[in-house]
């Protein structure tokens, strides 16, 4: 009995304490900076840790002998400068939320676990606490990070390019003597690695040792991928925004005032569409991504993150009849309803939910109603098969749940 009093206490109570966490998080308006900016300060300052545990008031030394034409760097800090400058740079990119930058700072932190592993100290220890732990912030909000940003993606193809140089320069550099002729100063490897990366070769230094051109070829495979990469990067963006503008362009021609917003690809949202549109209810539909088979000409439609004020002004929720969140996680369509309410207007609000644990939680957000026909399959089958009686207003009062609480009458 005691046991089955705590599982029944323990799920309600996490609900409580989750859907508390919601409220937190609306109230502080989390959704606009987190976990972006909380984890950019915390790859920068790692970052800054790196280069200064490394080099410290070094840098000094080695700038100066940069200036000279030479550059006496051990081999063995090359890992160090690699991963605090990338972190530095690309804790910058994570704050437009993009899915490269957070992809490219993952492998980043995870190559500087591997490397802070092969030492020794307390230092090491705790810096590897460091990386261990960000790493796992990092894969607990992979979710956060899914845009396509042209900045993140310019700053990648920089930091990527200017990582290759760094590493053909100064390796040609300590292989110099490997070479003919040799290669004894800064301004002659830096030559060397740009001919080399850009793949034009024109044979004045050409290395004859095994070590050297083994060197060479991994200039020239990873040149033809940086640039490959860096390219399509910076590229891919902005196709896809110029796409999703065309796109979002076939619906304009209809009066977004007093219309239905429908946003979701699941079957439920589909399905509410097309019984609007076939009683001659105007409705603007708003889905994440374009289907493959594309949309009918009829369908106004809105590409983007719904959960945005953006792509919700464009749509015209704020002049809607009503918003119905009918996408297939249960906590997007509460944060969908946050959004909502956050941009003002007449609009009443549905949200649906797919999953009983969570219609709690979605009432908290307080939506005008809350459909969840979904929740009401199992409870039938069971009715039916028990035989017991069912009735249209047992259906009703299932499907459509009542999110505003009842006063009660004195």
């Amino acid at each position: 009995m005691q046991t089955l009093l705590i599982s029944n206490v323990f799920p309600s109570l996490v609900q409580r304490i989750r859907g508390r966490l919601q409220q937190i998080n609306h109230i502080i308006r989390g959704r606009y900076w987190l976990p972006h900016v909380p984890l950019s300060i915390i790859l920068c300052l790692g970052g800054w840790w790196i280069l200064n545990n490394k080099f410290g008031s070094t840098w000094q030394i080695y700038v100066h002998q940069l200036a000279q034409g030479h550059f006496n760097l051990p081999i063995h800090q090359l890992p160090s400068l690699f991963i605090g400058g990338g972190m530095l740079a690309m804790g910058i990119a994570i704050l437009w939320r993009s899915r490269l930058a957070w992809t490219m700072v993952t492998l980043l932190v995870a190559l500087g676990l591997v490397n802070t592993l092969l030492t020794v100290g307390i230092h090491e220890q705790i810096m590897l606490a460091y990386f261990a732990l960000t790493l796992l912030l990092l894969i607990w909000n992979y979710r956060h990070f899914s845009r396509s940003s042209v900045a993140a993606s310019t700053l990648f193809a920089v930091t990527s390019v200017v990582m290759l140089l760094t590493y053909a320069t100064f390796g040609a550099l300590y292989l110099g003597t490997g070479f003919q002729p040799h290669i004894t100063d800064l301004p002659t490897a830096l030559y060397f690695a740009m001919v080399t990366m850009s793949t034009v070769g024109y044979g004045d230094i050409t290395p004859h040792t095994t070590e050297a051109r083994m060197f060479t070829i991994s200039i020239m495979v990873l040149g033809v991928a940086v640039f490959a990469t860096s390219l399509t990067a910076v590229i891919a963006p902005l196709v896809g925004q110029s796409l999703q503008r065309i796109l979002n362009r076939k619906g304009t021609n209809m009066n977004r005032d007093s219309h239905f917003v429908v946003i979701g690809n699941t079957p439920l949202a589909a399905n509410t569409w097309r019984e609007l549109a076939r009683r001659g209810r105007p409705v603007t539909r708003i889905i994440r991504e374009m289907p493959e088979e594309g949309m009918p000409k009829d369908v106004d439609v809105v590409v983007g993150d719904p959960s945005t004020l953006e792509i919700l002004r464009e749509a015209g929720a704020h002049r809607a009849q009503a918003v119905l969140a009918m996408l297939v996680d249960d906590s997007e369509n509460a944060f969908t309803i946050l959004a909502v309410k956050e941009l003002g207007g007449p609009a009443r609000t549905v949200a649906a939910v797919n999953d009983a644990r969570h219609l709690s939680r979605v009432k908290l957000v307080q939506p005008d109603v809350v459909i969840a026909p979904q929740v009401l399959g199992g409870e039938l089958a069971a009715m039916l098969l028990s035989g017991e009686q069912i009735t249209p207003e047992f259906v009703m009062e299932r499907v459509f749940q009542n999110a505003q609480p009842q006063q009660k009458k004195v």
